[in-house]
Formats: structure tokens, C-alpha cells, sequence
């Protein structure tokens, strides 16, 4: 199957892969990557930049939220084949090396397995490299504060819980927040639809995902580019309102 690419705004594109989205940010003939999805998502991750007319030798680099294998599947690649510098927030350097791994472990999904759509994701998931062992070499931290010599002029934002290095992004110019997993507006294994934040079992802090939601809340923004689930329009600082409020 093919990627499902969605222009949002001007230059901005949400992917969505096999149940984790990626986001292409173009500026002329160059391009950002935010996320990579699964190790299994490659071809449709280099279909995705054709179909923007783009390429991988046109990508200046690949922004990571954070070092889950739904998200950094192809990093390495792109690094290796291409050189692309992988950057990711200083406390998630370490993780995407493999140093450690804050990922949700076997034993969780079986003990969760009784809940709707946890068994088939986990099939999934497996099935696309969710366990597979994809570090990559020589990750960065973001190379500067504030917004970076990029195409789309991302600002990284810390928002730990998810992980302890989790980053969302903002473009204020767009009025885009790309938010990776600190904030969803959907999940395979969620009944729920529209913002809120992924099961507990995903989460390696809850406590602080719940605070990160606050963070979000005071970026000015009006379209939702998550990692998983449809883009969502509206005012960002409500969306993240409005999954705290369910999560308490």
C-alpha cells in the first residue's frame, strides 16, 4: 500500500503510514522530515517524498519527536545512504543510540491484550519492526533555541513523559503544531476520537505527559499534525485542554 499524503498548509504535508504518521515539511526543492515511521514504512516513506515532488537526497534533515521504532524506523537509512543529519532533543540522543529503550515491552501489551484493538496492533506492529533493533549511529541534539535553519522554521519544544526526551514542534507562521505522541488525536488501540493522549501503557511518565499537555496548551496554533490519527483543525490550545480532561 501506498503512503496517504495530505497537504494541510502551504509547503506542510501529514503522512500517514501503517498506524504512525510522518510530516514533510517543503520549502523549494528541499525538504524537513519529522519522523520516519516503521522500519516496515519505507517505501512508502520514499513514495511519500516523491509524491511532494521531492526526493531523499532533498531532505536537509530528519527532525525525530522521539526514539520509539514507529517513529525512527528509517532514520538510519537516511543517515547512512544519504548523509542526512538525524536530530532529536539532547535527553533523546542517547535513546535513539539504543543506549536504553523506553518502549512499551511484551509483557505490557499481554497484560493489556484483553482491551479492544491491543492484540491486533501488537501483530501489527511486529509484523512492521515494532521489535526490530534500529538504532541510529550518530543522532544530534537540535543544533540550536528557537527556530531552526530548516524548511518550515520548526521550533523544537521539550515534552517529556511519552519519553524523557520527547519534542513536539511548532511553526508559528503556519499555526502548526507537530506533535508526535505527546498528543494523539487517534490510536488503534483507542476507542476514543479527537485530541487526547495515547494508553497509559505507551507512556514512560505519565505524570509528566499529563504536564507536557500544558505546554502544548500555550502554543499558538490551529492545526494538529499528530503522530497518530487524523490532522486535527481547531484551536491546539483546546485540543490539549480537552485531553487532559479526559485523561484525569
Amino acid at each position: 500500500m501506498r503512503a496517504d499524503v495530505r497537504q494541510v498548509a502551504d509547503g506542510a504535508y501529514l503522512v500517514h503510514g501503517s498506524n504512525t504518521n510522518w510530516v514533510i515539511l517543503k520549502d523549494g526543492d528541499a525538504v524537513t522530515l519529522v519522523d520516519t515511521g516503521y522500519l516496515g514504512d519505507r517505501q512508502r516513506l520514499l513514495d511519500s517524498l516523491a509524491a511532494v515532488g521531492s526526493s531523499p537526497e532533498a531532505v536537509a534533515a530528519v527532525l525525530i519527536t522521539h526514539a520509539h521504532n514507529d517513529h525512527l524506523g528509517s532514520a538510519e537509512y537516511l543517515h547512512a545512504a544519504y548523509g542526512t543529519p538525524v536530530y532529536l532533543h539532547e535527553a533523546e540522543v542517547p535513546h535513539a543510540r539504543r543506549e536504553f529503550l523506553h518502549q512499551v515491552s511484551v509483557g505490557q501489551v499481554l497484560r493489556n491484550g484483553w482491551r479492544p484493538g491491543v492484540l491486533p496492533w501488537a501483530v501489527h506492529a511486529i509484523r512492521s519492526g515494532g521489535t526490530a533493533h534500529v538504532p541510529v549511529a550518530s543522532p544530534e541534539p537540535f543544533p540550536a533555541a528557537g527556530p531552526l535553519d530548516l524548511p518550515g522554521r520548526p521550533v523544537p519544544v521539550h515534552t517529556p513523559g511519552h519519553t524523557a526526551g520527547h519534542a513536539v514542534f511548532h511553526l508559528p507562521r503556519a499555526g502548526i503544531v507537530i506533535s508526535g505522541d505527546a498528543l494523539v488525536s487517534g490510536h488503534a488501540t483507542s476507542r476514543i476520537k479527537g485530541p487526547q493522549l495515547l494508553p497509559d501503557m505507551f507512556h514512560h511518565e505519565r505524570a509528566r505527559a499529563l504536564t507536557s499537555l500544558k505546554l502544548i496548551e500555550g502554543l499558538a496554533a490551529d492545526i494538529l499534525l499528530p503522530g497518530h490519527g487524523p490532522v486535527h483543525r481547531g484551536s491546539v490550545r483546546d485540543a490539549a485542554r480537552r485531553a487532559r480532561e479526559r485523561a484525569v
